[in-house]
């Protein structure tokens, strides 16, 4: 081996060995990050400019009605229908009654007769209850009982 052949190694094998040190090097202190953070004002500001552009796809108004899909004369019965009778009442001719006719809950007045609202079978299961909701609560089974 000569002196060239020599030197041509060496400086390969530094080579190699300065990659791998830049190698090294990034991955022990990588780049430091570009990123800046938006303040609220540039931040809205870019919500705003992407609504306005999804926005500006979407179909106008003015565009459908010059699609003049559905005839004038139909739109304009579509209109007037608006007040129509909602009412089923409105559809039986007054001669005739309803089948199902039956005299209305309290006398037709608009009001029923309160009606109690109690515990099956009796007071004494509302008493069994209370007590066992009262032995799981954190304050005890003596609650409500006076001193004495």
């Amino acid at each position: 081996m000569t002196t060239d052949d020599e030197l041509a190694a060496l400086n390969k094998k530094v080579e190699q060995q300065e990659r791998e040190l830049a190698e090294l090097k990034a991955k022990l202190d990588p780049p430091k990050s570009t990123f800046v953070p938006k303040t609220d004002a540039e931040w809205r500001d870019e919500m705003h400019q992407l609504a306005e552009k999804r926005m500006s796809l979407a179909t106008p108004p003015s565009v459908v009605r010059d699609w003049a899909v559905i005839p004038e004369d139909i739109v304009k019965g579509i209109r007037e229908d608006r007040h129509a009778p909602t009412s089923a009442t409105g559809m039986i001719p007054s001669s005739q009654t309803p089948s199902d006719a039956r005299p209305a809950a309290g006398g037709g007045k608009g009001w029923l007769e309160p009606t109690r609202i109690d515990v099956p079978g009796g007071a004494r299961t509302q008493e069994l209850i209370e007590r066992a909701v009262n032995a799981t609560l954190p304050h005890g089974p003596e609650w409500g009982k006076g001193k004495g």
